[in-house]
């Protein structure tokens, strides 16, 4: 019997959606048939066929905006939104390095994104009946790094909060709220921040890539997770399959989190 997750044809729009994780949901729901446009800072230099690429900064209000209006001006509508976009820029050296600009730049980010993306494509999700928001949050928001992503960390936080209260909205008028939580992912921005810590520590990529394995507690699988894990994870939850699913969060994390 074949496990049709019943995509083909559903309207999504990814964002983060031309590295790491969200180039890996955009490639499979495309796969199978979704229509999809993404959104990142810049075009990919290997464009996925049939796919529509909208260059915007998410971060900003003014580019949620314009990719919510393009993603639905080009798809007439949208019912599946996956917000993968996220991450830290900020230096190593704990608290005392994060001024208000810092903390701004890792809400607006991780936080911000999510909330303008979602109260500008919400009000149509619920006018159908119907639809799906899924938020990539973190494990960091129960196993926070001090070094280097005290911010990131707290704005995922506070992404698991919103969702969970949005859910509790929106589920009885026809739209889901779904989130997953990676741990340590094989990404681009994961070795760029191993580099950070590398050259704050003074030590070389080995060495910091075993320093933050350590800060995590270590994972019990052995490696990290890769993209393609997290995206078929992902597809499964936000299709019909999953249908009696809203409010709730899953790990992906190769048993990192030591508790339930």
């Amino acid at each position: 019997m074949s496990f049709d997750l019943q995509l083909a044809g559903q309207r999504v729009l990814v964002t983060g959606g031309t590295r790491g994780v969200g180039a890996a949901v955009v490639e499979l729901l495309s796969g199978m048939g979704a229509r999809v446009v993404a959104t990142a800072l810049s075009a990919p230099n290997h464009p996925i066929k049939d796919v529509h690429y909208v260059a915007a900064d998410l971060a900003s209000a003014d580019g949620a905006r314009q990719a919510a209006d393009e993603a639905s001006r080009h798809l007439g509508g949208v019912d599946i939104l996956v917000n993968v976009v996220g991450g830290s820029s900020a230096p190593a050296g704990g608290f005392a390095v994060l001024d208000d600009v810092e903390w701004a730049k890792a809400l607006d980010l991780n936080l911000m994104s999510a909330v303008r993306l979602d109260r500008a494509l919400l009000p149509a999700m619920l006018a159908q009946g119907r639809g799906v928001i899924l938020h990539v949050s973190s494990i960091q928001r129960v196993l926070p790094l001090p070094d280097a992503t005290i911010a990131y960390a707290a704005a995922k936080a506070a992404l698991s909060t919103y969702s969970k209260a949005l859910s509790k909205e929106v589920t009885p008028k026809g739209v889901r709220v779904v989130r997953v939580a990676p741990g340590w992912i094989e990404t681009e921005a994961s070795v760029a921040l191993v580099e950070r810590v590398a050259a704050n520590a003074g030590t070389d990529y080995e060495g910091a890539r075993q320093r933050v394995m350590n800060e995590l507690g270590g994972i019990p699988l052995g490696r990290p997770a890769r993209p393609g894990e997290v995206a078929d994870l992902i597809a499964f939850l936000v299709s019909p399959r999953a249908a009696s699913i809203s409010g709730s969060e899953y790990t992906i994390d190769g048993g990192t989190v030591p508790t339930a």
